[in-house]
């Protein structure tokens, strides 16, 4: 569930970041871009998730 919940989430917020650099620059919005983008951004967070150590040791 928490793999779905990552894709979702970073299609959303990956869209929304693509928008507002394009829209800042002046250019057109394209969807297929910002998707793909979102997509790496999920698999590079899913890999990152399960490198880190998911709690610190104390000393």
């Amino acid at each position: 569930m928490r793999y779905i919940w990552t894709f979702i989430w970073s299609l959303l917020l990956s869209n929304m970041m693509y928008y507002v650099l394009v829209s800042m620059q002046g250019g057109t919005y394209d969807l297929v871009k910002a998707s793909i983008f979102g997509v790496i951004f999920a698999v590079v967070i899913s890999i990152l998730g399960e490198i880190l150590p998911s709690q610190t040791e104390e000393v």
